[in-house]
């Protein structure tokens, strides 16, 4: 039954008198805070041509376009899941969405390339804030109903797979008919409707006593830094560099330090004993797994679309249709299939069809036709879409629901560090000529499967998964 809760006075706004809010209009909400932020994970990727244009630069600087914004995305996450479980998850989903907002005005405006990587750093604290908490409120709102909460997941999932995979479409669009710093301000409307549609949603009431972690968030955000720079600069300057080797030292001395410190404090930002479930840690390297190739490889496809290829932006844009579709149908699907065979068996389905499709790349070739393209784009998606609905279950079902937040961080956390150095890893790859791009692709192609392989060997060792997400 609707339960009529008051709304305080400084809140207000034209909506009813509030009752708990339906089943579409929760995850309608949410799911608008995943797809603004996955669309700016894809969307910029048909851009880096006239990036590179308008600002004159080099394959390092398009790398830090990308990474600054998965990189803020991911160091933060862990911060941002942490306030959602702290406060409540309302308030910061809402603070997420008017930090993105204004951050991707400044995306389309910035007069220098490096005003634009800040302004995506920016992005990715608006991201990093608003995505735990989206996941939060989900959780929140169908904690005793296991079902519906796996198809609220399904559908949450697939208007950010959707989105991100749209991306490349949206762009091609936007760069063909207005102009490329439209990608960016597209992301406007997208954050006000979220905002305003928020204040609909019930707020969480916590429990009081913990503290936030800083030492843990700023040793962690020190480390994967330090991670990141190294892997996307050491090809530049050289990995014998003095400033290489230091990034490599601050990396390892801060993670260590890291991990001291959670061990011991009272309220970690990391709870170290949610490592101690083994389907936990395999899902985290599942979900590291699907990032890092993914992203790495759309990184590199979107350059050779049209510098090898010579699509202009609008057909490249279309040529990634394959996966807004196959995310589509297999995330729509995906409540189905976990209700029926449980999260295992969708998962491992998945990691084979990805695996089947970065095999389909090694077509690639100077003069490859589109429709031969178009089996392995579709064949990696439905793979992707079908495991990861199961592999956030898996997260969420895991752990106590006043830790949900904390969980959907850190599995994030995971996918988009993974998504960072995938970029970094491919990108540096494919850095070069036509010849560097195709042997790129390869070279991804063939990392991707080996990564597959090794998360379906976890996945099959973990038994206890259960037939659906409680």
């Amino acid at each position: 039954m609707a339960k009529r809760i008051g709304l305080n006075l400084q809140h207000s706004i034209t909506f009813a008198p509030m009752t708990s809010p339906s089943f579409k209009w929760v995850v309608l909400t949410t799911s608008l805070a995943f797809a603004v932020a996955q669309l700016d994970v894809s969307i910029v990727n048909i851009a880096l041509p006239q990036i590179a244009t308008a600002y004159n630069a080099r394959i390092s600087t398009l790398q830090w376009v990308i990474d600054a914004y998965t990189l803020a995305y991911a160091v933060l996450m862990l911060s941002a899941g942490n306030l959602s479980d702290l406060l409540d998850s309302k308030r910061v989903f809402q603070l997420g969405m008017i930090i993105f907002c204004i951050a991707s005005a400044g995306c389309g405006l910035a007069p220098t390339a490096t005003i634009l990587i800040i302004c995506r750093v920016v992005q990715g604290i608006g991201a990093a804030t608003m995505i735990p908490s989206s996941l939060s409120l989900l959780n929140h709102a169908f904690a005793h109903q296991p079902k519906v909460r796996t198809r609220a997941i399904g559908l949450w999932t697939a208007a950010g797979s959707a989105a991100m995979a749209a991306g490349p479409t949206i762009g091609g669009l936007l760069i063909e008919y207005i102009n490329w710093r439209f990608i960016f301000f597209v992301n406007i409307p997208i954050c006000i409707a979220g905002y305003l549609f928020s204040f609909k949603l019930q707020p969480e009431h916590k429990t009081h006593g913990r503290k936030f972690d800083f030492p843990g968030q700023l040793t962690w955000m020190l480390s994967v830094t330090a991670l990141i720079s190294v892997i996307i600069e050491g090809p530049r300057i050289g990995f014998d560099h003095f400033l290489i080797w230091a990034g490599i030292g601050i990396c390892i001395l801060a993670f260590v330090v890291f991990l001291i410190i959670e061990k011991k404090a009272r309220h970690p930002m990391m709870p170290m004993h949610l490592f101690s479930s083994r389907s936990f840690n395999a899902l985290l390297v599942l979900g590291a797994v699907l990032n890092c190739s993914y992203y790495g490889t759309v990184f590199i496809l979107s350059l050779y679309l049209q510098k090898i290829l010579n699509y202009h932006s609008l057909k490249a844009g279309f040529a990634f249709l394959p996966l807004t579709v196959g995310f589509v149908i297999s995330n729509v699907f995906s409540n189905k299939l976990i209700n029926s065979f449980g999260l295992r068996k969708p998962i491992l389905w998945g990691l084979i069809l990805f695996a089947i499709g970065f095999a389909g790349l090694f077509i690639a070739r100077t003069d490859t036709p589109y429709w031969q393209l178009f089996i392995p784009f579709l064949t990696i998606s439905i793979g992707m879409g079908m495991a990861v609905p199961a592999m956030i279950n898996g997260i969420l079902s895991s752990v106590d629901k006043k830790l949900s937040g904390t969980a959907s961080a850190i599995l994030n956390t995971s996918r988009q560090t993974a998504g960072a150095i995938g970029v970094a890893i491919f990108g540096a790859m494919a850095a070069g000529n036509s010849t560097a791009i195709l042997s790129g692709i390869y070279k991804s192609a063939v990392v991707s499967i080996l990564l597959a392989v090794v998360a379906f060997i976890l996945v099959v060792r973990v038994k206890t998964m259960g037939k659906q997400a409680n």
